[in-house]
């Protein structure tokens, strides 16, 4: 970290962190998080792939049709006020305090918010312990590794790295 930074802010962490995670099913998560890096920032978060990508903010989409290629930007505050005026029970998603009630309410499912922490969570252990040991490591050596205590039997699903 830059001294100067350092001492200005009083905080002592990275700048800047990256990390690459593959999937069993071969999607790979690119992780690129920063609050003081020497850039005027960036694009935002994307999904890409062989067919297309999107771009999360602003929201658009690219594509080839035929030899030319397409990109295309959506209404996103449009399409939630269509979506609210013409699906039931979307409110539900508009907070985590308005899930909550609706999952009481036995209108929603409740999401696994303590499974997706959970692995979210391994997710960012596994890329510190492979900077530490300067190599990918695979899910079980980050699961047999972890300073947790919590133990989820979900987990042994994420692969961080295929060897």
């Amino acid at each position: 970290m830059d001294a100067r930074r350092r001492e200005i802010s009083g905080y002592c962490v990275e700048e800047l962190g990256l990390g690459f995670v593959k999937f069993a099913d071969g999607l790979t998560l690119d992780i690129i998080e920063s609050w003081a890096i020497n850039l005027n920032g960036f694009e935002g978060s994307s999904i890409v792939g062989s067919q297309g990508g999107i771009r999360l903010s602003p929201f658009s989409y690219h594509t080839t049709v035929g030899d030319m290629d397409m990109d295309s930007t959506f209404g996103l505050d449009a399409a939630n006020t269509r979506w609210h005026s013409l699906r039931d029970d979307t409110v539900a998603y508009d907070s985590p305090q308005h899930h909550w009630i609706a999952a009481l309410q036995g209108r929603v499912p409740l999401l696994p918010t303590a499974e997706l922490a959970l692995q979210t969570m391994l997710v960012s252990e596994g890329i510190y312990l492979s900077d530490r040991l300067g190599r990918e490591v695979t899910a079980e050596e980050v699961l047999a590794m972890s300073q947790s205590s919590a133990v989820n039997p979900h987990v042994e699903e994420i692969v961080i790295s295929d060897q």
